[in-house]
């Protein structure tokens, strides 16, 4: 699914969200977690149960409500091979469930390394006469630290409809001692954004948006505004909304006039919405469904998406 047909959805639907699949087992609904350790025990197996069923439970509740979701691949690989096993079915019932299916991996890494893990999400791992892509997805978040080397394994994945959003200006509290430190008359997360469009040469959709997306923060505002006036062709992923302090007023500026180019992101705000009304957690979807419509409705107060 191409940068374009994200845009369709999040059109279709009028709502420009995305939500974060970042499981926490302590915060994983009781019923949900005393199921999976009846199963498999107090075990990484059975912590592993509990983050899917809580995982694919949510993109239940959310089916035809979000267009897109976002899968935090640490969480999941916390667990060891559990974790990724039940982090592989989540993200394939994703997809099956029709979300536009982004792997949040903030790797960054040689070419060789690179290479090996787009093709795991993108291409084909091949295994005596079989291929397998065990993580299917849309799109993923990478690292640009040590430069186009860990980027194009990815980029050349673009051209057949798959995307690479580039950590840019994070919402993290430290994110300024690097990512706001001036390189020679730039800013570093400028450099990155400049890199970004150079690598978009010929990756532009019938959007107008590069295939190449950036992450830059919905927590500051004004900086919001002046990248996405200077850097018009690329495709805004903006966390930093819910739990991190950002709101509908402040990831506006993300947008271009029509209400295209950017999705807003959210996890927890979203996912443990039913931990703020007490109880046991068994309406944990409705209260997910209920936050969601909320956060959408927020935008869209100061975002008219045409």
């Amino acid at each position: 699914m191409s940068i374009d047909q994200l845009q369709m959805k999040i059109r279709k639907m009028k709502n420009p969200t995305m939500v974060g699949i970042d499981p926490i087992l302590e915060r994983i609904p009781e019923a949900l977690r005393r199921e999976a350790f009846a199963a498999h025990g107090e075990t990484l197996r059975g912590a592993a149960e509990a983050y899917r069923t809580f995982s694919c439970g949510i993109l239940d509740a959310l089916n035809g409500l979000v267009p897109a979701v976002k899968i935090q691949t640490g969480c999941f690989q916390a667990l060891g091979h559990d974790g990724m096993a039940a982090m592989e079915e989540v993200t394939a019932y994703a997809r099956e469930k029709g979300y536009y299916v982004l792997l949040d991996t903030m790797r960054g890494d040689i070419d060789v390394t690179a290479q090996a893990l787009a093709a795991s999400c993108f291409g084909q791992i091949q295994v005596g006469s079989q291929t397998y892509t065990p993580f299917a997805s849309d799109g993923v978040i990478i690292n640009a630290y040590l430069g186009s080397d860990g980027i194009k394994p990815f980029t050349q994945y673009c051209r057949q409809g798959k995307n690479v959003f580039i950590l840019a200006r994070t919402s993290n509290k430290s994110a300024r001692e690097i990512q706001d430190m001036i390189s020679g008359d730039r800013i570093v997360h400028q450099v990155i954004m400049d890199l970004a469009m150079r690598w978009s040469v010929d990756l532009y959709g019938k959007s107008g948006y590069s295939e190449i997306g950036v992450a830059v923060a919905g927590t500051q505002p004004q900086l919001l505004k002046s990248l996405r006036a200077k850097y018009d062709r690329l495709f805004f992923l903006v966390p930093g909304y819910g739990a991190q302090g950002a709101n509908g007023r402040d990831v506006q500026y993300a947008f271009d006039k029509a209400g295209h180019g950017a999705v807003v992101a959210a996890g927890r705000s979203i996912l443990y919405a039913y931990e703020k009304f007490g109880g046991d957690g068994a309406d944990y979807q409705a209260r997910a469904v209920k936050a969601a419509e909320m956060m959408r409705n927020n935008i869209l107060t100061y975002v008219t998406v045409l």
